[in-house]
């Protein structure tokens, strides 16, 4: 299998520092499903709390929590394991204060999103945290409806 040719990877959030961060929005118009990865480089004793929200356009518009909670897998020690754990479904999630490397994800169909509103786009956020937290984050989108060449950054 060519993962490449089989789901579409997207950045959500490019590497930065722990300030509060939006990550890019991506639509779900023409996927079944998104895993959002957010990777953590925790280099200071401060919490991350991430979440996830969902809009009506890749701009953002109306944007809001998801209402409905989703499978989240943790990475506790990325350095140290590649088991992901399950952790409680949720729509947010924050790491805890240890020192490590963490992998978080968040499995969310489209059909968690408030689709009778109109809502088809996702993002990923994460509160303000320390100058020595890095955040990363990417989407991958799979259940591709029209191949990997479509886009899924545009409305």
């Amino acid at each position: 299998m060519n993962l490449i040719e089989k789901v579409k990877i997207v950045e959500a959030i490019a590497p930065q520092a722990g300030a509060a961060i939006t990550g890019d929005y991506v639509s779900l118009k023409k996927a079944g499903h998104v895993t959002v990865v957010v990777d953590i480089a925790q280099g200071y004793a401060d919490p991350v709390a991430i979440t996830i929200e969902q809009a009506t356009k890749v701009d953002g518009t109306g944007s809001k929590p998801l209402a409905v909670d989703v499978p989240i897998y943790l990475v506790a020690d990325a350095a140290t394991s590649d088991a992901w754990v399950r952790q409680t479904d949720d729509v947010e999630f924050t790491t805890s204060a240890t020192l490590k490397h963490k992998l978080v994800a968040f499995e969310i169909d489209a059909s968690a999103l408030d689709v009778a509103g109109g809502f088809d786009c996702v993002t990923v956020k994460t509160a303000a945290s320390n100058a020595l937290n890095l955040t990363q984050a990417y989407y991958v989108l799979s259940d591709l409806r029209y191949g990997v060449g479509a886009s899924v950054i545009v409305d």
